[in-house]
């Protein structure tokens, strides 16, 4: 069980904003002192370049540049702490991961998404698909909002090469079941299984060896750390084979170029070694240091915890809006909690969200409101205003929610008159 007073001290925008109700968690999270002081340590300690000096501030930054990769590997379970590379974002990383495989991919062959895919993790997928004249389908959703498996079955082929879903849906909370999706592919197909974890790996304990996934995306600003980084894990044997997506500094271990009359006559370009060949340029150092830290705090709650924590707070979340507006409030996807992450997606009846969000910001309750990046998934549910999100996380308790929720009714009541 989560102390969550005491969880609450740790972090300072909560003192600076006594009366804040936070409840935009999937846009993103509050940071603990741990984050804000580690970041606050390396830049005033220990800033240097990494992998550039042999002096020893630049050894040291290298080292903890180096062990924050370790840290979030173990926090994932990956094998080996250089199938971790370090991006901005999910964004980033499928934007990465896509562009790699642009060389393995050719006319006709399929990639298959779903409906219920943030933009991030479709609109990458739907460029490449006209750069190479691929063909892309879209797995739908039940009224109730899971993923039609059914379906997934009859869209998979032997032509599928790429294959990429989300964890837990950023609107309908609902959690998807990775074991059964992974089976099907691997029993139809050969392709590559992308896992985007942007709304699952802050929120429940992730072991990338046990998912079956070839790979894994995530954001750290969704899971107290900082925003501008971000991972991107692969199996070692793929990453090996794909292609950087971004060249420059730091990526290369050489470059021997010969050039006769303005001409390259002779080239010899060799990688760096995993994770730097992903990593082009320098990196956001400090950042990276900040998501160790964030790791780690998580890792001291548990995630077991942090994952039943937040299962007690959408059911508590769902059954209060169901027993204070009845039918004047309409929740997308399932209501059981055991199915879904720690948010809640709804509409208040002959209300726009955006007017529902900006009336409880002047109650100091911070939510969010419109298409959430998944504007697809709204409009193939017939939301064409969007909806309002609550969303929740270790530093939420149950007084948030019956603010929330009173505040809920007053809203309706008003706009009733």
């Amino acid at each position: 069980m989560l102390k969550v007073a005491k969880i609450k001290e740790d972090f300072p925008i909560f003192r600076s904003n006594p009366d804040l109700v936070y409840l935009d968690n999937a846009a993103t999270t509050h940071k603990p002192v741990h984050v804000i002081e580690a970041i606050r340590d390396f830049y005033t300690n220990f800033n240097a370049n990494i992998h550039r000096g042999v002096y020893r501030l630049s050894v040291k930054a290298t080292e903890m540049f180096e062990e924050a990769h370790a840290i979030v590997a173990k926090f994932i379970g990956a094998a080996k702490w250089y199938e971790v590379i370090f991006t901005k974002n999910t964004t980033d990383s499928i934007n990465m991961l896509a562009y790699a495989l642009l060389n393995h991919l050719q006319q006709g062959d399929e990639i298959v998404v779903t409906v219920m895919e943030h933009h991030s993790n479709m609109l990458p997928w739907i460029r490449l698909a006209e750069l190479r004249n691929l063909n892309i389908k879209f797995v739908e959703v039940t009224p109730n909002g899971t993923l039609k498996y059914d379906q997934l079955s009859e869209l998979v082929t032997r032509r599928t090469k790429v294959v990429s879903f989300t964890h837990v849906s950023n609107v309908l909370g609902t959690i998807n079941d990775v074991d059964r999706i992974v089976k099907i592919v691997r029993q139809e197909s050969d392709a590559i299984i992308i896992l985007d974890g942007a709304q699952s790996v802050p929120h429940m304990p992730i072991n990338v060896k046990s998912l079956g996934v070839d790979f894994l995306v995530f954001s750290g600003h969704k899971m107290l750390g900082p925003t501008g980084i971000g991972v991107l894990w692969g199996r070692e044997d793929l990453l090996k084979m794909l292609s950087p997506a971004v060249y420059g500094g730091d990526m290369i271990e050489s470059v021997e170029i010969t050039v006769q009359n303005g001409a390259i006559v002779s080239k010899n370009i060799k990688y760096a070694v995993l994770p730097w060949k992903f990593e082009a340029g320098t990196p956001n150092i400090a950042a990276g240091i900040g998501l160790a830290r964030a790791v780690e705090y998580l890792s001291n709650l548990g995630m077991e915890n942090v994952r039943d924590h937040e299962k007690m707070l959408t059911d508590y979340a769902i059954k209060r809006m169901q027993e204070e507006l009845e039918d004047r409030v309409s929740i997308v996807g399932p209501r059981d909690a055991s199915m879904r992450g720690g948010l809640v997606s709804f509409n208040l009846h002959g209300i726009d969200p955006h007017v529902v969000a900006t009336l409880l910001s002047m109650n100091n309750i911070a939510i969010r409101a419109g298409f959430h990046c998944a504007q697809p998934l709204h409009i193939h549910l017939g939301l064409k205003r969007g909806t309002a999100r609550a969303s929740f996380y270790v530093y939420n308790d149950i007084n948030d929610i019956e603010v929330f929720v009173e505040e809920l009714k007053k809203i309706s009541v008003m706009a009733s008159r």
